[in-house]
């Protein structure tokens, strides 16, 4: 069987050969994309939606109060038992994972994240998870599109395209927004913009969207008709809900990242994620509306009916109070990020566009709620329009996406009458954020390590490039116990390189010798015993280590060294040298794939 399908792939790469052109083809594959895209995110979503109403059904419904602390750890528990026994894979967290991925594995993702998060994130988000389903679904669909290219022999730059196709289409399905899901991929996945990478994703997008269209018609997950036009006379509102949005989009970079490395020192994973599920699950008890992806609370806030949204709490009683509502919706900002993190540290499956929404909406919507009840301004501003706006603030000032957070929410509200108040927001929550934050939580980690893909060429050149590719190993060491008798004989003799490392007994680098210290008197015979080698060895300009230079940093020593050879070191022992004229050779090569 595997030989008729591996004769049958055959004869179809051959006829594609013969019959159309590459351009040609990557039309049809992207259009493939787009529809498997769009399958996916329709099958993650009904899978959540059966799920939740399941454990929102008669047999449940009486205790489901109750459950609301219970239900988020059993999700996680078959999360995690799914990992460990029937997957045996470690999965990374949706976009972050895939864009690693590109930078590092040229693309390559394993097989089983096709089907991995399809599985897993609907438990984790059906059982309360307080994460969304958006990364998920990019994830599933990129790691098809990687896994299609392989089957068909693409290379490296088109998979990226494909990944990027297939991130379009997941979040074209997901909003029925196909501009805004074209804008995301770009952004995000740091896609070239030219008509060559243009066409596939607007492709993959509208292919995509009809999927949608097909299994759900006109329905979207926010539903939703401008009705208030956009008043010049609220411009310095606006401006000054970027510079709120700008502040708690810090807020959630900080708390994620420290709560995530918090709960890391947790070693055991069961013990970890009976801590966070158990702290979920808490948060979740006393604040009914952080369960799941929170979509429903957004729909309500976009309808200003705020009562509906905040559901049953603990404050009912005086909710007749505009300003414990005000409260309590920052509550709803504040504790939002924890029960995300929580969720993805307890090794949930989901990602952070959702809460995001979330957040935003509710920042938004209390933010206008405050001015209107100050009794100083004589017009009321439209709450739902800052509803809506404040998703976008918190867009562009979190994922580090303002022409996604513009064009998602004009497309959602079916028009352009908030462009303007839209782009104030966005851009000035933007600006602010990416001052003490230059990378946005997809990527933060990423960059970090050197690993992340951006729009600069020459950066983007030097991350794609493996270092083990260009190290050499052609060198002689020499044992810092040897004479200049020994140096002559094991080293300068046997070879053909005027540069040789230094290392003891242990293979540790200690330093190099250069065949200009001892050029003057490596003909002395009298000086062959006499001569050590600690003697007349120096310290090398600089040092690449292994385990954590990236390229970029390897090309910054060679420039401030001045250097043609520098020695590379794993853990204290030597490796080999890496040559400037072989870095830079590697880099031309890498240039013209990454242009072509």
């Amino acid at each position: 069987m595997a030989k008729f399908r591996k004769s049958l792939l055959h004869k179809f790469l051959n006829w594609k050969s013969r019959n159309l052109s590459h351009r040609q083809f990557l039309m049809i594959i992207s259009a493939l994309i787009g529809f498997i895209a769009g399958i996916c995110a329709v099958t993650i979503k009904n899978l959540t939606h059966f799920i939740q109403v399941f454990l929102k059904g008669d047999n449940i419904i009486n205790y489901h109060n109750a459950f609301y602390f219970i239900f988020p750890v059993i999700g996680l528990l078959i999360v995690y038992l799914i990992f460990k026994f029937i997957l045996r894979k470690k999965v990374g967290q949706g976009i972050p994972a895939t864009l690693y991925a590109i930078s590092r594995q040229k693309g390559i993702m394993k097989r089983f994240q096709m089907y991995s998060s399809l599985i897993t994130a609907p438990i984790t988000v059906g059982f309360g998870g307080s994460v969304g389903l958006e990364a998920p679904t990019v994830a599933t669909g990129a790691s098809i599109g990687s896994n299609l290219s392989r089957l068909f022999l693409l290379n490296q730059t088109t998979r990226t395209l494909l990944i990027g196709c297939a991130a379009a289409g997941a979040m074209s399905s997901i909003f029925n927004a196909p501009i805004a899901a074209i804008i995301f991929a770009i952004e995000v996945f740091s896609l070239d913009l030219t008509l060559a990478s243009l066409l596939p994703l607007l492709i993959a997008s509208v292919s995509a969207v009809l999927t949608s269209y097909f299994f759900f018609g006109t329905e979207i997950i926010l539903p939703f008709k401008l009705e208030d036009a956009f008043k010049v006379s609220e411009v310095p509102y606006y401006i000054l809900l970027g510079i709120v949005t700008a502040g708690f989009s810090i807020y959630f970079s900080s708390i994620h990242f420290r709560l995530t490395r918090l709960m890391s020192r947790i070693r055991s994973n069961i013990l970890r994620l009976i801590t966070c599920g158990l702290l979920l699950g808490l948060i979740i008890f006393f604040i009914p509306p952080l369960y799941g992806e929170g979509y429903s609370v957004v729909n309500n806030l976009l309808q200003e009916n705020y009562l509906e949204a905040l559901g049953t709490n603990l404050f009912n009683a005086y909710l007749d109070s505009i300003w414990v509502v005000i409260v309590l919706l920052l509550g709803l900002v504040i504790f939002k990020i924890v029960a995300t993190s929580l969720t993805l540290s307890a090794g949930g499956v989901g990602g952070i566009f959702a809460p995001v929404m979330f957040m935003g909406s509710a920042l938004g919507h209390g933010f206008a709620l405050f001015l209107n009840n100050l009794g100083i301004f004589k017009d009321p501003i439209s709450v739902s329009n800052f509803t809506l706006v404040g998703m976008a603030g918190f867009m562009a000032g979190v994922l580090h996406a303002p022409l996604t957070a513009i064009f998602l929410i004009a497309e959602l509200t079916h028009g352009y009458e908030l462009f303007i108040p839209l782009m104030i927001t966005a851009a000035i929550s933007y600006m602010i954020t990416s001052k003490f934050q230059p990378h946005s939580v997809y990527t933060m980690e990423l960059a970090q390590r050197g690993d992340l893909l951006t729009h600069d060429k020459d950066q983007t050149v030097l991350t794609l490039m493996n270092i083990s590719n260009v190290i050499e190993k052609n060198f002689i060491p020499l044992r810092i116990d040897m004479n200049l008798g020994d140096v002559i004989h094991e080293g300068v003799v046997k070879s053909s390189r005027n540069i040789f490392p230094v290392v003891d007994e242990n293979h540790n680098f200690m330093g190099i010798i250069l065949l200009d210290d001892i050029r003057s008197i490596m003909f002395n015979e009298k000086l062959y015993d006499e001569v050590k080698v600690q003697d007349i060895m120096q310290q090398a300009p600089e040092i690449i280590y292994l385990e954590t230079d990236r390229m970029k940093a390897i090309m910054k020593k060679f420039q401030e060294s001045d250097a043609w050879n520098l020695p590379v070191v794993k853990e204290g022992k030597y490796v080999g040298f890496i040559s400037k004229s072989k870095m830079l050779t590697a880099y031309r090569k890498k240039l013209i794939e990454v242009t072509v």
